[in-house]
């Protein structure tokens, strides 16, 4: 399947805002403290388990395009949302958050949670086509081999969706001729930029393994 890409606006913050910096102690999370299950229990400062301080925030997609919609938490890119449970569920500080999920050609979806310590909360999520949503009527087709597959893939600072959707037999980016910047982001990985020039009914591919680290290492 060929997805297409829409660059039509997006509310709420974009990737501009940086990604998502995990460090194991609670003192040095910044932008609200998220803090992602994937920094299993032990890693977690003492003093937080005792106090159980942390808030689970579950979700529930409703429809297919909610469940590889990706989610950002206080403006920062968590990942996709069917894959925040079991050991990479989203634990946030107590407090007020802003929760917003996205999928390219679909309208985003904005909610603004409160978080208790120690409690569990489920947001049910189910996202509706976007009229508004323009696709080019000349392209050019890009295919995307990363790794990990699960990075979330942003065209001209906007969300388009993840690598495994743009990469094997039968799907790639449609991408309108001209100059775009592309950039492939993952919690707990190095991003990685680049800039291309495509030109129409040309195919490209790009290939890259993202580090293990954070922006900046």
């Amino acid at each position: 399947m060929v997805k297409y890409l829409h660059l039509s606006e997006f509310s709420g913050p974009n990737l501009e805002n940086g990604g998502l910096r995990m460090h194991i102690r609670i003192s040095r999370v910044r932008n609200a403290g998220v803090i992602l299950g994937l920094l299993c229990a032990a890693a977690l400062p003492v003093a937080a388990r005792n106090n159980e301080i942390l808030g689970e925030v579950r979700f529930l997609p409703e429809n297919r395009a909610a469940k590889t919609a990706g989610v950002w938490v206080d403006g920062k890119y968590v990942g996709y949302l069917n894959e925040l449970k079991g050991s990479k569920k989203l634990l946030l500080l107590p407090g007020e958050h802003e929760i917003s999920v996205r999928e390219a050609g679909y309208e985003s979806v904005e909610q603004t949670i409160s978080v208790e310590p120690h409690m569990a909360q489920t947001l049910r999520i189910s996202l509706a086509k976007d009229p508004r949503a323009q696709y080019p009527t000349v392209s050019a087709e890009v295919k995307l081999a990363i790794d990990p597959e699960r990075a979330a893939v942003f065209v001209d600072d906007q969300f388009a969706g993840h690598a495994h959707e743009f990469g094997g037999a039968g799907r790639a980016m449609l991408l309108s001729p001209g100059k775009h910047h592309i950039k492939i982001t993952l919690p707990g990985y190095q991003s990685f930029d680049t800039e291309i020039e495509v030109r129409a009914n040309q195919k490209y591919d790009i290939k890259t393994q993202l580090p293990r680290g954070h922006e900046g290492d």
